[in-house]
């Protein structure tokens, strides 16, 4: 029988995470200390009152171990991208415009040279994503961190803060059967799932491919077809909530579609089915590579770990859909309808005339 291939296995356990996660309701204790009135809950983080009227919504987020990737290329100037992508890509969630990014580098040594490569990165990000970058710490900590490539380790993590008014958050309730979901389109692996890719792709880790191959399918080296920084979708989903009643909007990261779920707390007896996905050749890839490398990995296990495709989604009105799709196409954002809200709890997926259970 075929080794089945898993996030799991690759290093990162889903109900192990899930299961450490419940620890963090001991944080609960602080929102007592919530200057301006109460912490609100929101389906993927919370925000907290500042002020008459206004909503500020804090995060940190990492890049993983795609900053392995980044060392095997020797390649540091699109990094940060990914970085500030990961945390105001999760700021919008609630309606709110970022403010202002901070980055924490852990580094081997912080050499001047890769240094500006970061900063190149964070700058560029920043700057589509419309914020300033105020502050931020470099460490180093050779004892902690071991580079692939000499003395150019590192662990980037950046942390994002936006506003948001009262009447503009995106809350998550009032999901109904019937509303449409909206997928924007993805610029390739993200930042997610990368464990798993790097294992199954690069000879580095166990895989098949060298690093400046070009397998069939893919128009370039595959070393830099997985260090496509992650895109920012924070112009096109400010400007559509402007113009339409988003109801949620989900940043397709961690645990693939599964993300959805968190939804079903908010807003009660509802499931969700999806069946518009168009991968880019690289997903192909990695589930064809397992193959040849003598295992598998089953479709249901690339839905929970990878994009597949769409970055961020957006649930509306069925109503609104079109008027959705436009205002984002007009953004120079390749949107549509991938799925819609059902009345019946669940995740499922239509792919290659498969119906797929996720949950």
């Amino acid at each position: 029988m075929p080794r089945k291939f898993t996030y799991a296995g690759a290093g990162v356990d889903r109900e192990l995470r899930a299961e450490s996660k419940k620890s963090l309701k001991i944080l609960e204790e602080t929102y007592n200390f919530s200057r301006y009135g109460e912490v609100v809950q929101l389906p993927y983080g919370n925000i907290f009152p500042f002020g008459e009227n206004c909503y500020l919504d804090l995060v940190i987020e990492g890049v993983g171990t795609k900053v392995l990737v980044a060392q095997l290329a020797e390649k540091y100037d699109t990094i940060g991208i990914d970085g500030v992508a990961m945390a105001v890509n999760d700021v919008i969630r609630s309606g709110a415009r970022p403010l202002a990014v901070a980055d924490n580098i852990h580094a081997q040594v912080s050499d001047p040279k890769l240094v500006r490569e970061w900063m190149k990165g964070i700058a560029k990000g920043a700057t589509e994503a419309e914020c300033i970058v105020p502050s931020g710490e470099i460490g180093d900590v050779t004892e902690l961190i071991i580079g692939l490539t000499g003395e150019k380790g590192f662990d980037m993590v950046v942390s994002a803060i936006g506003e948001v008014s009262k009447e503009n958050i995106i809350s998550g309730r009032n999901i109904k059967p019937e509303d449409v979901i909206i997928g924007l389109r993805s610029s390739g692996i993200h930042s997610n799932g990368v464990s798993l890719a790097r294992k199954i792709l690069f000879k580095q880790w166990g895989g098949k491919y060298d690093a400046h191959d070009v397998p069939e399918g893919l128009d370039r080296e595959i070393i830099y077809e997985v260090l496509e920084p992650t895109k920012i979708y924070v112009k096109p989903v400010l400007r559509v909530a402007r113009e339409v009643k988003v109801k949620a909007a989900v940043h397709i990261t961690g645990d693939g579609y599964l993300k959805f779920d968190r939804l079903t707390q908010f807003s009660k007896g509802i499931g969700f089915e999806f069946n518009g996905f168009k991968p880019q050749p690289i997903f192909e890839l990695i589930q064809k590579t397992a193959s040849e490398l003598g295992g598998t990995i089953t479709d249901e296990e690339m839905f929970k770990t990878f994009n597949r495709g769409w970055g961020f989604a957006l649930i509306v009105d069925k109503a609104d859909r079109d008027k959705a799709v436009d205002v984002l196409e007009k953004t120079g954002t390749q949107a549509e309808e991938i799925g819609y809200v059902t009345d019946t709890e669940g995740i499922k997926i239509l792919y290659k005339d498969k119906r797929i259970v996720l949950k």
